[in-house]
């Protein structure tokens, strides 16, 4: 049978119009501009359903409200649907593709995030390719079981990567996004090809789908330079913050000759109960608080090792940690624990 798929466009460069200012994002434009695709209503294609959202949105506005939204329209139209697409503005795409996996429990039908760097009104645009390739991965299914990929994935360019691996790499380049820590899902090439061994087991719970809210909890990501001021440090880690990202050096390295730095660090960790998450500042590699004494006397604060999590997925995981109520101990075992393939 014919799958359907249900497209939640948030708005983003793929269906902005050209306007003196600018490209923006014009209501219905999108839907026009895809009524003249012939490779829609082709019969190997699947049917669609377009939900727009009011309003829509450049992705630099998203906000955790706005993951919500998303998660709880698929949520509501999980039954009636194959699979989801969302269509999403690629500043902040990898953060949403982050959250998802973590708001979405019991997953498993596909969302594929995906959007573009050319508007499709363009003549010469990656905003086709994009779209009716990720339509075509959300209704594959994997050979041996007959399942479709149950998590939520980003496809970009020609590469389906997990989303909450994904990060933006380029500003400009069509392969705009990566997984420098984990192996792509899939390639798009002359023929589709999915790793199937790659994609997560579907969750347990049968085919019900709830949606884990962020409540609202106050976490940050602060990136360490050269001569960063301890003063400053010291009001990011102020109440009402409850957790931080904080973005070391190579292995997760971070000025031990500075004794002011350690001692507020670990004055916010074990009197405050802030809980902070050591990610290298590298694109590829992975925390190893042992090998420099840079990053063993960061480890002796109770900074805890993000292992390779990308900042996205940590972020996204400490608001999932904390509005799921979880003491301040066991928030810091379960980061260190691989939830949604977020780490290795």
């Amino acid at each position: 049978m014919k799958k359907n798929i249900y497209i939640a466009y948030t708005g983003g460069t793929i269906g902005m119009k050209k306007t003196p200012d600018g490209y923006a994002p014009a209501p219905g434009y999108l839907e026009e501009q895809m009524k003249t695709l012939s490779e829609l209503r082709d019969p190997l294609m699947p049917d669609y359903t377009i939900s727009e959202y009011e309003p829509l949105l450049d992705s630099s506005n998203m906000t955790p409200d706005n993951w919500l939204r998303i998660a709880q329209d698929i949520a509501d139209n999980y039954d009636n649907y194959d699979g989801f697409v969302v269509l999403h503005g690629t500043d902040t795409m990898a953060y949403t593709a982050s959250a998802l996996p973590f708001m979405l429990q019991g997953l498993q039908k596909p969302v594929i995030l995906t959007g573009s760097q050319i508007p499709l009104c363009e003549i010469r645009n990656d905003a086709r390719r994009n779209l009716i390739t990720s339509l075509i991965i959300a209704t594959m299914e994997n050979p041996e079981n007959k399942g479709p990929i149950p998590e939520v994935c980003l496809y970009f360019g020609s590469r389906l990567l997990r989303g909450c691996r994904a990060v933006k790499m380029s500003a400009g380049d069509f392969e705009a996004f990566d997984s420098p820590n984990f192996p792509h899902l899939g390639t798009a090439g002359v023929k589709i090809n999915i790793r199937w061994s790659q994609i997560l087991t579907p969750s347990e719970g049968g085919d019900t789908l709830t949606v884990r809210k962020f409540g609202g909890p106050v976490v940050g990501t602060l990136r360490l330079f050269p001569g960063i001021s301890t003063e400053w440090i010291r009001n990011i880690l102020r109440p009402p913050l409850k957790g931080l990202v904080l973005q070391t050096y190579g292995m997760g390295n971070a000025p031990n000759r500075d004794k002011e730095f350690l001692r507020v660090l670990e004055s916010a960790i074990r009197k405050d109960g802030i809980v902070i998450v050591n990610c290298t500042q590298c694109l590829r590699g992975t925390v190893e608080p042992g090998s420099y004494a840079a990053g063993s006397e960061l480890a002796k604060t109770g900074v805890i090792s993000g292992s390779d999590m990308t900042r996205e997925a940590a972020l996204s995981k400490l608001f999932h940690l904390f509005s799921a109520g979880y003491s301040t101990e066991k928030i810091k075992r379960r980061m260190q624990e691989n939830l949604r393939g977020e780490l290795s």
